[in-house]
């Protein structure tokens, strides 16, 4: 069996403490992805209107923090623009979360999304 010199640097490093765990860069990159299409769903209006939400959303941490968020965009989202665009728009957000959550974590299709 061949030793592949960079997986035992990694390893190393991961051991030491000097490398981020395996997918720590991805989902590092999905957050930042989510939170930029948080920022640019909510847009001007609604960040003015809502300056808490954006600031929560600028500085939350986890990945899961972001998730509970999507109830105060679209909150801030349906007293500017209405219930029905606002839900659209957070489907395209709450669909950059499959794959980052636990499976009991995901929202289940709404009977009233009809």
């Amino acid at each position: 069996m061949r030793l592949n010199t960079s997986n035992w640097m990694t390893s190393m490093q991961s051991l030491i403490g000097n490398a981020p765990p395996s997918g720590a860069h991805r989902v590092d990159a999905a957050m930042e992805d989510i939170r930029d299409a948080m920022r640019d769903c909510l847009g001007a209006a609604a960040a003015e209107a809502y300056p808490a939400v954006e600031l929560r959303i600028n500085h939350a941490n986890e990945l899961i923090d972001l998730w509970y968020l999507r109830g105060d965009v679209l909150t801030a989202l349906a007293t500017i623009e209405g219930e029905s665009p606002a839900r659209q728009k957070l489907v395209s957000i709450t669909n950059m979360f499959v794959g980052y959550l636990p499976k009991g974590m995901s929202s289940r299709p709404s009977p009233l999304a009809a």
